[in-house]
């Protein structure tokens, strides 16, 4: 039986006028490593088909949060969670949950350009449907094609299909990164800072995709750019020390924040 979990005040009247549905909750999140308390007690939902922004100074839990939503916090020694994350109703942190079947369902994209090194344009596309089993030569080529343009690569690559991913300049290598998580069809993809290394050319290439693809999946990016986060965003979230300051629609956070502290930062005063 699905839990149901009431909205929380500060979105419930955005998402009603917009019509939209909370896809994740989370409910009194916190995140160790070790005995280092990274997350107290973090409670928002995350709006389906919009782009969510995580803000807050280094060191606050923005990637951690991250990984958490699809259970790659776990993967480091001595890490471990405690709370609620509700995907669809389904708890991901559930007993019999398998993991990997959550990380299909929520891909991420890195700080860094990540394409394997030893792999073509082309198997990098298709690395995790290979994985999955998938071995039908024709279905494999309309997939990989169909990832390519969500990525807004295809154009620039279709000629080289079979060349290294690495020899694509820094830009199309993060893209290629993004058509790589979107191959397997994810519901929601998470992308930590993906523009912080890239130049403003292909920065703003990465914002737009972002954008285009929060009409199809729901996006929750972390950044540290308070200028990309009102660009990008619908929703913003502000985290400080491993606590959720506030948390709205972008245009509240940005122009009428309700916490002192959320207006210190955006502004400069600290962070």
């Amino acid at each position: 039986m699905k839990q149901v979990i009431e909205p929380i005040e500060g979105v419930r009247k955005a998402v009603t006028e917009m019509e939209q549905r909370a896809q994740i909750q989370i409910r009194d999140l916190h995140a160790w490593f070790d005995t280092h308390h990274v997350l107290r007690g973090i409670t928002l939902e995350i709006v389906e088909h919009k782009v969510t922004a995580i803000i807050g100074p280094s060191g606050c839990g923005k990637t951690t949060f991250l990984r958490c939503l699809n259970r790659m916090h776990e993967l480091v020694p001595g890490a471990r969670v405690k709370g609620q994350i509700l995907i669809d109703g389904q708890d991901i942190y559930a007993p019999g949950v398998d993991p990997v079947f959550i990380r299909r369902r929520i891909g991420m994209v890195f700080q860094k350009p990540n394409p394997f090194p030893t792999m073509s344009i082309y198997d990098n596309v298709a690395a995790g449907l290979k994985l999955a089993g998938e071995r039908n030569r024709r279905k494999l080529d309309e997939i990989v094609e169909r990832a390519l343009r969500q990525a807004a690569l295809w154009d620039e690559v279709k000629d080289r299909l079979h060349k290294p991913g690495t020899s694509l300049s820094g830009g199309q290598q993060q893209r290629l990164c993004i058509a790589r998580a979107l191959a397997v069809e994810p519901q929601v993809l998470l992308m930590d800072e993906p523009a912080s290394a890239l130049d403003p050319a292909s920065t703003l290439r990465i914002e737009e995709l972002a954008r285009e693809l929060a009409k199809e999946i729901t996006i929750v990016i972390v950044t540290h750019n308070m200028q990309q986060a009102a660009r990008v965003s619908d929703f913003t979230a502000f985290l400080l020390e491993g606590e959720l300051v506030e948390y709205g629609p972008t245009d509240q956070i940005f122009t009428k924040p309700k916490d002192p502290r959320t207006e210190d930062y955006i502004t400069g005063r600290f962070g």
